[in-house]
């Protein structure tokens, strides 16, 4: 009798594999990506990888920075990979890319100051209550005779807490935020906004991925990063020699 059932199974199971459409069979899931499954366990959002100069060795561009690890996901390099031969900076040249698409990303959310005749655009990644970044916007008159474009960028410098952040927002809300910010970085106090929306999380956590730890931080059109304040002569000639470049 039990050789009457196993038969009987047996049989059963060999007409369903032969009846059974192909479309019915559930394929097997995809297994994740070893670096992006590690990466995500640290808290670290990947956005592309891609080929390293250097052998068994990926570039990883997330949203802290270009990073660098082992095929396996089991390595990874924080630093700056330098080609020695041809004296030239990989990991800034992958930096300057990730910049200049992330300013484009978020162009519609800048408050800007545009010059006349226009030349040139910079991004500023700016706080209010530091001292160079007002005497940047002091000197604003200075960039836009130069024909550069000024467009902030939020970088509250005490991150995303406090009273240097909510005022940061509270700026980016005032009805005239060109204003407001001008007003505020000559040491007025800002007006609270009722229901304020501002991207000011969004563009500090960007800021962050750009590699950007301090205000102001000046992001040209190629996506090169210049720390710091600069005069607008010394930024305008910056600027005509990096277009020369391209």
């Amino acid at each position: 009798m039990k050789k009457l059932f196993l038969a009987a199974a047996l049989a059963c199971s060999f007409s369903t594999l032969a009846t059974s459409e192909p479309e019915l069979v559930v394929p097997s899931p995809m297994v994740a990506d070893p670096i992006t499954e590690q990466f995500s366990n640290l808290g670290v959002i990947v956005k592309s990888i891609s080929d390293s100069p250097i052998a068994n060795l990926k570039t990883v561009i997330t949203d802290k920075g270009v990073l660098y690890a082992s095929a396996d996901g089991k390595y990874l390099i924080q630093g700056t990979v330098i080609d020695l031969e041809n004296r030239e900076n990989i990991t800034e040249g992958a930096l300057s890319g990730l910049r200049k698409e992330g300013v484009a990303d978020y162009q519609e959310s800048t408050i800007v100051y545009k010059a006349e005749n226009e030349k040139h655009q910079i991004t500023v990644f700016t706080d209010i209550t530091c001292g160079y970044c007002r005497k940047l916007h002091r000197e604003l008159d200075d960039y836009l005779a130069a024909g550069i474009t000024v467009k902030y960028m939020a970088f509250p410098r005490g991150g995303l807490r406090g009273s240097g952040y909510e005022d940061l927002r509270n700026v980016w809300c005032a009805k005239d935020a060109a204003q407001a910010m001008t007003d505020a970085k000559a040491g007025q106090a800002v007006a609270k906004v009722e229901n304020c929306n501002a991207p000011v999380a969004e563009h500090y956590e960007l800021g962050q991925s750009f590699g950007i730890t301090g205000t102001p931080a000046i992001i040209l059109e190629d996506g090169t990063l210049i720390p710091g304040y600069q005069p607008a002569a010394s930024l305008s000639k910056a600027l005509d020699e990096n277009s020369k470049k391209s």
